[in-house]
């Protein structure tokens, strides 16, 4: 039986992760063991650690690190936490692999965890750049982990770049992808039903998160977000940020600055948030999802400012700085027919085609444990 430990602390890689334990349970000879932490157990963010369950999975360890306070210093200190815990785990458990998605702290921590307790690690979506702190922590779990899966051609060429050795490095795609192509979303009535909302004659939808470099600006910078998005009379529904540096102001912009018809949601179901992007008119703020997520529903996406910057992006992305005007044209473009009408004839997802939880977990099993994968060289 070949265990997989996988890591998660918050709604986004949630959804990198749940299609490939799926698969698992699908599967003989391999089990998964959950462990659960960071923005997933604060009421705060909704509890979401209850949308794990309800769809059906066993939450093995349930590791509480989030200290009050969401400011740089806090943020390392929960580091350190989930850091002691971490050992404990895996020694009662011996997983053959660790799992991790994406590049938030928790995850970093999952790496140097598995390093130096000598355990396998993978890491999905490998070798990509952003462009805040996170960028950084992706990198660093990249040289203390043992298989790349890269969601596509320029990260694991950059992989390759970085000095790793060839046979880690696998152009996978990105497995949240897999379940918006096999239409796994919930249907907009459906949608309105459950949220008691209205929102057939259209809608935007607006993800914005803090830039943990620039979290004494954050609080401007969502009013410049909420400001613009008053221009348009249309209902807004709203995803309320992270946990990161600066979050608190964030939300004091939104609740503050809104005009009009808002909805605001710490945490959704992930069916749900996939039914809302894929019928928006767009979505507009900071969030990967613009980037990774909406060209699978050829949904406009309004960039704004530095926090996915350098990530590799398809033709629905509009990138514009934290200036209100810049930011109200942009969502003028993003709504115009005609570059609906160019999305709808020319847009293609460059992170995946649906299948990178299958790919992902024949690597997994499949991938010899000796010690040409655990010990690392560099290629230069």
């Amino acid at each position: 039986m070949k265990k997989i430990m996988i890591i998660t602390g918050s709604r986004g890689e949630w959804g990198y992760i749940r299609p490939i334990l799926r698969l698992i349970k699908e599967r003989d000879g391999i089990k998964a063991v959950l462990v659960v932490t960071n923005m997933h157990l604060l009421p705060a963010y909704g509890n979401s650690y209850k949308e794990i369950e309800n769809d059906g999975f066993h939450i093995d360890y349930k590791v509480h690190m989030s200290l009050d306070g969401y400011s740089h210093v806090t943020q390392a200190k929960s580091l350190g936490i989930f850091l002691s815990a971490m050992p404990d785990i895996i020694e009662n458990e011996k997983p053959d692999w660790i799992l991790l998605a994406g590049d938030r702290g928790e995850q970093l921590i999952g790496a140097i965890a598995g390093a130096y307790t000598y355990t396998p690690v993978a890491h999905i979506q490998a070798g990509e750049v952003s462009g805040n702190i996170d960028n950084m922590a992706r990198h660093a779990i990249g040289k203390l982990i043992h298989l790349h899966f890269a969601s596509n051609q320029d990260a694991a060429d950059r992989l390759i770049k970085l000095g790793e050795e060839r046979f880690r490095v696998h152009n996978v795609g990105a497995p949240q992808i897999d379940e918006m192509v096999a239409a796994q979303y919930t249907e907009l009535a459906d949608i309105e039903n459950e949220l008691c909302i209205h929102l057939q004659q259209g809608y935007l939808l607006g993800v914005m998160h803090p830039v943990t470099e620039e979290a004494d600006k954050a609080e401007k910078q969502a009013e410049i977000f909420v400001k613009a998005l008053n221009h348009f009379p249309l209902p807004k529904v709203i995803i309320l940020p992270n946990n990161d540096a600066g979050s608190n102001g964030v939300k004091r912009a939104i609740y503050e600055y809104r005009k009009g018809e808002y909805y605001m949601y710490a945490n959704l179901k992930r069916e749900i948030y996939l039914g809302l992007l894929k019928n928006a008119q767009c979505i507009v703020g900071n969030s990967s999802s613009g980037l990774l997520e909406a060209p699978t529903f050829k949904v406009p996406a309004v960039n704004i400012g530095r926090r996915q910057n350098l990530r590799y992006r398809g033709i629905n992305v509009i990138d514009v700085p934290f200036e209100e005007n810049a930011v109200t044209l942009a969502i003028k473009k993003a709504l115009s027919g005609e570059f609906r009408e160019y999305l709808d004839r020319e847009c293609v997802n460059p992170y995946g085609d649906g299948h990178s939880s299958e790919r992902i977990l024949d690597l997994l099993i499949h991938t010899p444990i000796d010690q040409k994968l655990l010990v690392k060289k560099l290629t230069y």
